[in-house]
């Protein structure tokens, strides 16, 4: 069935409601629903998406592309990458703009993208760039195309084993709604724990076409009142990553951070 671009679009726009979209339109839509979400609590956020094409993400980067105009509209820019781990560079620094002087935005979104390849290509900048952290109102996640049957690749791939040695929390959607909800519980998740966040989109479910249900007060994230070395959470980050600091970070990271998203996955009424 071929939808008009100006269907598809109304469909982008409509803010509440039922939607009818494929798998890698709900991807699109993510990060304006977030944006969204933000502009409800008052808060001006950006988004910076980047990352390499490759099956079965492979017509993200068109779609992207020609909805240029309505991503502008939310402060969206897309890069497409030279390679994956330029992409997941980009988005490592857009993290690091709240710590410049008089920043434009609130906060920065980050979503990279690529297939599984492309995920174990960029073991040494997620590592870096998880170290580094993430902005109070930014956001990543790393969403891995994977193939598991090898319908459009050599072998067959599984990302959740390098997002895990990345030490990224990592979220599975199912059909196109969870799309939708697990990208705004993992923008959320990463927000609150200071994690970049591994989201593993197989082909059946970039491929398949579905309604989801959708507004900008769907999801909502209860505060799970987590304390770390005896205080309320708050993620540290920092640009500078060298020893000794870093082992510090290590710490953090095991003890704070992943725990930190454990208990925001945990807490209740997360969709009310």
């Amino acid at each position: 069935m071929v939808r008009s671009p100006e269907f598809t679009e109304a469909m982008l726009r409509q803010e509440s409601g039922e939607v009818f979209l494929s798998g890698i339109q709900a991807l699109l839509r993510l990060p304006l629903d977030q944006h969204r979400a933000d502009r409800e609590r008052g808060c001006s956020t950006a988004t910076l998406i980047s990352g390499y094409r490759g099956s079965p993400l492979a017509g993200l980067d068109i779609a992207l592309e020609r909805h240029k105009g309505l991503l502008q509209e939310h402060h969206a820019v897309f890069l497409s990458g030279l390679n994956e781990e330029l992409g997941a560079t980009a988005v490592y620094g857009s993290q690091l703009a709240n710590l410049l002087p008089n920043p434009r935005y609130d906060g920065v979104l980050g979503m990279w993208y690529g297939k599984g390849p492309g995920v174990d290509r960029c073991g040494d900048v997620f590592k870096h760039a998880n170290y580094a952290g993430i902005g109070p109102l930014g956001g990543v996640l790393a969403v891995g195309g994977d193939d598991p049957a090898t319908k459009s690749s050599s072998i067959p791939s599984h990302s959740e084993i390098a997002f895990y040695d990345a030490l990224f929390p990592v979220l599975f959607p199912g059909n196109v709604q969870e799309v939708l909800d697990l990208g705004r519980l993992g923008f959320e998740l990463s927000r609150y724990s200071g994690l970049w966040v591994g989201f593993k989109i197989v082909t059946g479910v970039a491929d398949q076409v579905g309604t989801a249900n959708v507004s900008p007060d769907r999801f909502r994230i209860v505060d799970p009142g987590f304390l770390y070395e005896g205080r309320p959470w708050q993620p540290r980050q920092s640009a500078v990553l060298y020893p000794p600091l870093t082992l510090g970070t290590e710490r953090e990271i095991h003890l704070g951070r992943l725990e930190a998203g454990g208990a925001v996955a945990a807490a209740p009424d997360r969709n009310p």
